[in-house]
Parts: structure tokens; C-alpha cells; sequence
């Protein structure tokens, strides 16, 4: 923080004065047709929550949209008829008898897979979060679908602390691999090496997962025989500091709650499309007919989360399926949790290191895809027009309040300050990038993309599929 921000910062009472810069946010989902009240993210059961809420509305469990309120001790009652009003004056709600499940707006395509159910291989990389890890595991075995298959990949553990929990947790309902190389996307690679479902979808060890997500995931896929990946909703688990309300607003996580698909069939009026890999997705909320992802080599392991370059291994799958002639939909009804990094030391790191994955991604798309190269300088220029006006841009004060922003005119102007700081280390990083990815690419042994599954190292349920 330089000297201007300081003082910024100084001049915004503290956090128990009357204007306070954040205030923390409880979040929790609210389906309006249930009666029962408010559960927490991931489906893990009733809350009764006090002080400021943060609401993801349901209808027949369609996400609708988020409201906040403000709730007493001792009066949930009070806060779920706050909740409910809000909806019905901020989001548009429909008539409880027409909002069927079979007239859902997400539902996407044209039905041409035969009927049949899809099996489904879930991946959930991890890496020193067994806390976190036993809780996404228990969210994600809350699903109802009747037909997947868990497989957690270990990446260059200190310990054998995930082992043990799968061993001692989870044996016969979760396959546990050990990828001794640090990177996600080796991680990633080593899982679909070994999954046997048709789809193969991931998440992060530090999410919580809806019970509907897998069944959303399925149902693009069955909906559309073009569809080769599919992307979901990531909303925030928790906003209990201020460095994760700043992420949430700042990182574009909450993609809206409308479906969108994206192909070279239809392309959007986007002048920096296909090349706008940040707006289809994340890498926390992904899925993939497996066959598919097989056919271009998996994730790129030059530019995975652990490498120097960051990230960007995810984009650069989302460019390759588009490219390759498919289909990538946005489904908001696969809703994951994202539980954000809570210093203000881990936000700045992970703006910057969004930036660098992004100038890495562009790079590995031109290596990769050598034929859009021409398209890539074509729309370069615009893209850093794009980074630099945003760099200067203000934040979204209807955002910074609903995610606990709070307060007189200075503590907006440190917000402001905080946002364009953010906003700059990406744009810095951005820069970086291609030479993280030559760093990445000639500085280190690079193993091949996907492994052979029988290569599988440490696997504590080597079992064959579970469909037999």
C-alpha cells in the first residue's frame, strides 16, 4: 500500500464505529417455496442468522438472484419475510404455479442425446486444505445424482493427511490419486487420466457444492450433443472480511443468473471473443464431455496454478473446446461455494496472479491453436484498451454494498483506491504473463499433458468403474 493509500485507509473509522468500511456478511440460500427458512451454501442445513445477509433466492430451486437484508437475534422469521420482500421488489419472480421445473429459462439446446443416464467423474484437486477438503467432499456426497464417481487428486502433499482422511472417511465412496508434481493442472490431467464417466466436471477443495449441481451439469449435456463443456454459478461461501467481499466484487466470479452458451456457429457481438476466456467460467465450476477434453491433450501443464505462469489452464481449455467446434454453456443452476482467501496479502497476490494467468493463456492459445494467431493480433490492441480502462475505472457501488461495503465518502475513497490498486496488479500481471509462460515452458521439465491412467501413482482405491 503506497503513502496515499495509507493515509485513505487512516482516514475510515474503525471497524465497530458507526461508519464502518465493512461490515461482515452472513451468506445463505432461500428457496421461496419452501417455507422452511434459511439454510447455509452447500445444503448443510438450517441457519438463524444475525446482522447483515446476503440471499441466494430460489424458486422450485432456480436460482433467481441475490437480496440482502438485515437479521435480529431471535427473529428468523422476521428475516426470511425481509428476504422474500426484497426478491419479489429487486429480482423478477415468477407466479409460484407457472414457475415449473419444465419452465425453467436455464433449460438450453435441443434434445438429441439419447435418454439414458450420464455417467459423471467429479475431480476435486487439493493441496494441504484437508479442513476444507473433508467439507467439500461432504457437500459434494450430498448429491443426488445416481451415477458419479468422486476422485480426489493429492497434489505434492507435505503429509499424508488427504490420505488418511479418505481413508478413514470416505473409503468405497471416493477414489483418492496422488500427483507428486506441484500444478493444478497436472492435478487435473492425473484425474482425468483416470476417470470412467462420460462427463468429467471439477471443483476446488475450497468449495461447497450445491446438491442439484451435478444434475444442472447433466442436463446441458443431455440437451445438446454439440455441448462440450459446461460452466457454472460461483457464489461467495462466506464474506466475513474485507479482502473477500473486495475478490468476490473484483474477480467476476458471479457470472448472472441467466444461461448463455457461446460457439463459432453463433458468435456473440464481442470484439475480443473467442479470446474473452474470463467471461465463459472458472476452473472452480467446470465440465467436460471427457471424451472431448481427451481429444486436445487435457490442461495445459505450462500454465496451471503452481507453474510461473500462474494460471490459466482453464481458460485456455474453455478456447480450445470453442475453437475445436463445440459448444461452452453457462448454466447458473450448477451453483458452487467459493470460499475466498481471507487477507488482504492473499487478494493481492491472487489479482496479480490472475493477470499473469491471463497474459500466460493468450500465449498458450497461439501455441496451441497456431491458426488463430492472426485473430489474436487482430485483437490484442482492443483487449489492452479494455484492461487499462478498467484499471481506471470505479467499482460498482450497488456491488460494494451487497457485499458489505459500508460508509462515509473517505472509506469510498479508499474502496475506489482498493479496487484500482486491484485492478492495476492485474493489468501488471497481465503484462508478466508471456514471460511466465516462456519461464514456464523453458525453465522446466514439462511431463506429457495427460498421463496413461495405469501411471497413476499412490491410488488408495485403484477399483474399476463403479458401473461395472
Amino acid at each position: 500500500m503506497n503513502g496515499s493509500d495509507r493515509r485513505t485507509a487512516a482516514a475510515c473509522p474503525r471497524p465497530a464505529a458507526r461508519d464502518s468500511l465493512y461490515t461482515p456478511v452472513r451468506v445463505v440460500d432461500l428457496d421461496l417455496d419452501e417455507p422452511s427458512g434459511l439454510r447455509s451454501p452447500g445444503g448443510s442445513g438450517a441457519v438463524d442468522p444475525v446482522g447483515r445477509v446476503l440471499a441466494l433466492v430460489r424458486l422450485h430451486g432456480h436460482p433467481l438472484g441475490l437480496v440482502t437484508a438485515t437479521g435480529t437475534a431471535g427473529d428468523s422469521a422476521a428475516l426470511r419475510r425481509a428476504l422474500v420482500d426484497a426478491a419479489h421488489r429487486e429480482l423478477r419472480v415468477p407466479a409460484l404455479s407457472t414457475a415449473t421445473p419444465a419452465a425453467r429459462p436455464s433449460r438450453v439446446g435441443r434434445a438429441r442425446v439419447p435418454a439414458g443416464p450420464v455417467t459423471v467423474s467429479v475431480v476435486v484437486a487439493t493441496h494441504n486444505r484437508v479442513g476444507m477438503l473433508g467439507q467439500c467432499l461432504d457437500s459434494l456426497l450430498r448429491n443426488g445424482y445416481p451415477r458419479y464417481e468422486v476422485i480426489v487428486v493429492d497434489n505434492a502433499p507435505a503429509d499424508a493427511a488427504a490420505e488418511r482422511l479418505i481413508r478413514d472417511r470416505y473409503a468405497g465412496r471416493v477414489r483418492y490419486l496422488r500427483e507428486p508434481v506441484a500444478g493444478l493442472a497436472r492435478a487435473h490431467n492425473r484425474g482425468l487420466a483416470a476417470a470412467h464417466g462420460e462427463v468429467i466436471a471439477f471443483v476446488d477443495d475450497d468449495t461447497l457444492i450445491d446438491p442439484n449441481w451435478i444434475s444442472s451439469i447433466v442436463e446441458v449435456f443431455r440437451a445438446d450433443d454439440r455441448v462440450g463443456c459446461v460452466t457454472g454459478l460461483i457464489l461467495p461461501a462466506e464474506l466475513e472480511t474485507p479482502a473477500q467481499a473486495a475478490l468476490h466484487a473484483h474477480a467476476g466470479f458471479d457470472k448472472g443468473f441467466a444461461t448463455r452458451s457461446w460457439s463459432l456457429r453463433q458468435p456473440p457481438p464481442d470484439h475480443l471473443f473467442p479470446f474473452t476466456a474470463g467471461a465463459f467460467g472458472s476452473g472452480a465450476n467446470m465440465a467436460f464431455r471427457t471424451d472431448v477434453l481427451r481429444a486436445f491433450g487435457g490442461f495445459d501443464p505450462l500454465i496451471g496454478t503452481g507453474s510461473p505462469a500462474r494460471g490459466g489452464d482453464d481458460l485456455l481449455a474453455f478456447f480450445q473446446v470453442i475453437v475445436n467446434g463445440h459448444t461452452l454453456v453457462y448454466q447458473p443452476e450448477a451453483i458452487v461455494w467459493h470460499r475466498h482467501h481471507r487477507t488482504e496479502e492473499a487478494l493481492l497476490r491472487q489479482a496479480y496472479g490472475y493477470g499473469v494467468g491471463l497474459g500466460a493463456y493468450l500465449v498458450a492459445a497461439a501455441v496451441r491453436e497456431p491458426h488463430m494467431l492472426p485473430e489474436l493480433l487482430r485483437r490484442l490492441p482492443g483487449g489492452l484498451r479494455h484492461a487499462v480502462r478498467r484499471a481506471r475505472a470505479e467499482p460498482d457501488p450497488g456491488a460494494a454494498g451487497r457485499f458489505g461495503h459500508t460508509g462515509s465518502a473517505h472509506c469510498a475513497a479508499a474502496l475506489r483506491a482498493r479496487e484500482r490498486r486491484l485492478a492495476r496488479l492485474e493489468l501488471r500481471g497481465l503484462l508478466y504473463g508471456p514471460v511466465g509462460y516462456l519461464r514456464s515452458r523453458f525453465g522446466t521439465p514439462v511431463a506429457a499433458a495427460v498421463e496413461p491412467a495405469a501411471s497413476a501413482s499412490a491410488s488408495v482405491d485403484p477399483s474399476p468403474s463403479p458401473w461395472g
